[in-house]
């Protein structure tokens, strides 16, 4: 990752422009051109830099749930479980944690209906009981992690 791609990171967690063109918008202020900073997030895609380019909504608002999941998983497993897991597209996070729940992941489904049977696709997948966590109350924190 170069200094241009760290300024990406760091610009884009502010926010994304609401326009026609909003990657030109985006890319002015970097000294870049809509295409190649297109090129670059794509990049960041691509090499496993950034896990996800999107929005974030409130999935509630619109019928949908999530939740924090997590299962224990023996050593000798959690990279098999972790492609199973990872392979569902309602799994929006998934890692790894020095704990007896040792894999932690966030749910994400569009109905809130499909939260449980969610859940019990990836025990039958995985062979291993989901701890389902969702969330009590809300909480904002404006997490900005500078590259």
């Amino acid at each position: 990752m170069d200094d241009i791609d760290k300024a990406i990171i760091n610009s884009l967690q502010g926010g994304f422009p609401i326009c026609s063109r909003p990657f030109a918008a985006a890319a002015q202020p970097l000294g870049l051109t809509e295409d190649e900073l297109i090129q670059r997030i794509a990049n960041l895609r691509e090499n496993g830099t950034l896990t996800r380019f999107g929005p974030l909504y409130q999935i509630e608002r619109m019928g949908g749930r999530f939740s924090l999941a997590a299962m224990a998983i023996p050593a000798e497993d959690f990279e098999r479980v972790a492609e199973i897991v990872n392979a569902f597209p309602e799994v929006a996070h998934n890692y790894e944690r020095t704990h007896e729940l040792n894999m932690w992941f966030v749910l994400a489904t569009e109905t809130a209906d499909g939260l449980p049977e969610t859940i019990k696709r990836i025990e039958a997948a995985s062979g291993y009981p989901v701890f389902n966590m969702p969330k009590e109350k809300e909480f904002f924190v404006n997490l900005y992690l500078k590259a």
